[in-house]
């Protein structure tokens, strides 16, 4: 893995209300023990400095030791997750996560960040653009504002004016074998079946967290 740098950071978006859910953080669901939120940074630990969360309240977080940030254009849903991590980054790309995506992958989220073909580096999975688990430059900052101005919040609808670089489904394949890279936790039945997956992956970010714990770095 390529250390941290101050190339890159990166923004986990904790903000969203979770109606299905019953309105519980999703961030903070557990799958084998660990929050999600705590699988998320053993991941992201590996090649992004500094990590920081987008979310209203910053309470739930603070055990966590990593800054909190409100959106600075309220009520915009996950587009106005996405401005706010590229605005709040002091780093001119930003990797942007959703906070309920619990199987995100270290190896995957590298080699994402080793392209530099656009203002926003994207997958494409067989499902469609994944813009919840992108990296975004602070050239997108204005058009996105400019949408989230006009009230158009679809955050799958990228901005105008900026260079895109996809990835597809034929080079994600390699990284997801089991089509688990970008399943989130929306429905009691999303956080059901996840639980099931998690024992099934051999080696997960919960080994990285327990040594993390164990010496003293989380």
């Amino acid at each position: 893995m390529v250390p941290p740098s101050r190339e890159l950071s990166a923004a986990i978006l904790a903000g969203g209300a979770a109606r299905r859910l019953g309105g519980v953080r999703k961030a903070l669901l557990t799958l084998d023990g660990v929050p999600i939120v705590e699988r998320q940074l053993a991941e992201l630990r590996t090649l992004a400095d500094p990590i920081f969360i987008v979310a209203p309240d910053p309470g739930p977080f603070g055990y966590l030791g990593l800054r909190v940030v409100p959106d600075r254009i309220p009520g915009c849903g996950a587009l106005g997750g996405v401005y706010t991590a590229i605005v709040e980054s002091p780093c001119d790309r930003v990797l942007v996560v959703a906070c309920d995506m619990p199987f995100l992958d270290a190896e995957f989220l590298e080699y994402l960040a080793n392209h530099h073909g656009g203002d926003i580096v994207i997958p494409r999975s067989r499902r469609g653009l994944e813009p919840l688990c992108a990296i975004y430059t602070r050239r997108c900052a204005e058009p996105i504002r400019a949408r989230l101005e006009r009230g158009a919040l679809e955050a799958s609808v990228l901005p105008a004016a900026v260079a895109v670089e996809e990835i597809g489904p034929e080079s994600l394949a390699a990284y997801d074998p089991d089509g688990l890279l970008f399943a989130n936790v929306n429905t009691p039945h999303d956080y059901d079946r996840a639980r099931e997956r998690v024992d099934t992956l051999g080696k997960t970010a919960r080994d990285r967290i327990m040594d993390a714990r164990r010496f003293g770095h989380s």
